[in-house]
């Protein structure tokens, strides 16, 4: 019953929210990560991911890289990186609590490195099979 109560009581981040967040994270970057950052990022706009994003209408995507984007889950508070196959839907969900700087970042070490060390936290799993 908490869990519901919850999610009734959530609301999705306003653009305006989510361009000050962004520009929090820009003070916090480094040369290199905004170097990078100006190349990929895109104005914030909503894109579809199902089933999580659906009560939101979409979580923000921020920048796109290849057929990866960077977006906000509002839900947990956090940047994220999914792959996409269809221009506005993100195909993985996932619930990270990383600042846009650690997501930058791990993109600069997938191009230094040549693979993605990153980590990725998923979303929930039933435990009834």
């Amino acid at each position: 019953m908490l869990e519901k109560s919850i999610v009734m009581n959530w609301t999705s981040i306003e653009e305006a929210e989510m361009l000050e967040t962004i520009n929090e994270s820009y003070c916090r970057m480094t040369l290199e990560q905004r170097r990078l950052w100006e190349a990929i990022k895109l104005y914030p706009q909503k894109w579809s991911q199902e089933p999580y994003g659906d009560i939101g209408h979409g979580f923000w995507v921020v920048a796109i890289i290849g057929n990866t984007v960077i977006w906000f889950n509002d839900v947990e508070d956090g940047f994220n990186r999914s792959s996409f196959t269809e221009f506005g839907k993100i195909n993985e969900y996932y619930c990270n609590q990383d600042d846009l700087e650690c997501q930058i970042q791990n993109v600069l070490n997938q191009i230094r490195d040549g693979y993605d060390a990153a980590g990725y936290l998923g979303g929930p799993k039933s435990l009834i099979s």
